[in-house]
């Protein structure tokens, strides 16, 4: 397709013709063709977008005082991309975000949805969620998995708020009409800590030499203890390795955790700066510990704690950690699943 030719419009056709099709209801598609097959590159909606902390932090605990959670179900405040228009909720085309706060007593009632949904805790002690009968601690830092179907609450037998972000692949499930929730009872704890059986990469349980291949979500918690410790492991066997990542998999499997967002955590060694290729899947980091500057095209954030920026698609993104002696590391999300599902999924020079 060639930008240079211009296309017939709507007011080229005479108005009885435009008003007959409309009738029948018809639309020509050559005066939009351009629209939804832009040349060479898509129509960007998602922006470069920074949610500070500091500033997100006091809302939500007024929230906490304004509504209580009875009132609320969840207690969320929708990180949204003007991009998208805030009545969209979503801060990419696929990916939404959500902090949401629990305060001590609290219980968010069970319910089950279509979306999935994974939990990376911000700040506090004593929550949990409840997932299908197995109680997952929340601890900062860790990644809870509630994936779509399953049965999931949270509670809180702690003394201070606690908080989480959310991601969600909601407005992709909402876009195919396919969302929707259901309400249930306060599920009966029969399980803890499953995540343990997985604590060694490499190695699964196969008791009498079955393994549990084929169960959809074997672990639902990834401890941040866990992670943290992998990232400086591998930072400190592979000094030379070109960014200290690693993804958060199904271990059965080695796949994705979830079928259609990617997780990953990074960590950023002292004085380094990294830069990542322009790929088609818009990415949100979040920074679990230091800080960090982020430059997404040519948009400049400052990160600190707790920060949580997007990424469109097909922009290149530098990450710096300016300190001289602390690493920084990164909770990321991303669309990479979907598009590699797709057949969409493009890394350009």
């Amino acid at each position: 397709m060639n930008d240079m030719h211009a296309l017939g419009t709507l007011e080229d056709l005479p108005l009885s013709y435009r008003e007959a099709l409309s009738a029948q209801n018809l639309v020509p598609l050559w005066p939009s063709l351009r629209s939804v097959l832009p040349p060479g590159k898509p129509a960007l909606r998602t922006r470069p977008t920074h949610w500070p902390y500091s500033s997100l932090r006091p809302l939500l605990l007024q929230a906490g005082e304004l509504t209580p959670v009875e009132k609320a179900e969840r207690r969320v405040l929708v990180l949204a991309n003007p991009g998208h228009g805030l009545e969209k909720m979503q801060a990419s085309s696929s990916i939404y975000l959500g902090m949401q706060l629990l305060l001590p007593g609290e219980w968010a009632p069970a319910h089950r949805h279509t979306p999935n949904a994974v939990r990376m805790i911000v700040e506090g002690e004593g929550a949990y969620t409840t997932v299908e009968g197995e109680k997952c601690p929340m601890s900062r830092g860790d990644l809870i998995l509630t994936p779509t179907g399953l049965w999931h609450e949270h509670g809180h037998d702690g003394t201070a708020p606690v908080i989480w972000l959310d991601v969600l692949d909601l407005p992709l499930v909402y876009y195919t009409e396919t969302s929707y929730a259901i309400e249930g009872k306060e599920q009966h704890v029969t399980a803890t800590e499953r995540e343990r059986r997985y604590a060694r990469g490499g190695v699964v349980p196969s008791p009498v030499f079955a393994r549990d291949a084929a169960r959809r979500n074997p672990m639902l918690r990834y401890a941040w203890s866990d992670t943290h410790a992998a990232l400086l492991s591998l930072a400190a066997a592979e000094p030379q390795i070109e960014a200290v990542q690693v993804a958060y998999v199904n271990p059965e499997t080695g796949a994705d955790c979830q079928n259609i967002l990617g997780y990953s955590a990074l960590m950023l060694r002292p004085g380094e700066t990294l830069r990542l290729p322009a790929r088609s899947p818009a990415m949100v980091f979040h920074l679990i510990e230091g800080g960090a500057e982020i430059v997404v095209g040519e948009t400049p954030f400052a990160l600190t704690q707790a920060d949580t920026c997007c990424a469109p698609g097909y922009t290149p993104v530098t990450l710096t950690n300016r300190s001289a002696s602390t690493p920084a590391f990164l909770f990321i999300a991303d669309e990479t699943p979907l598009h590699k599902k797709l057949g969409v999924y493009e890394t350009r020079a």
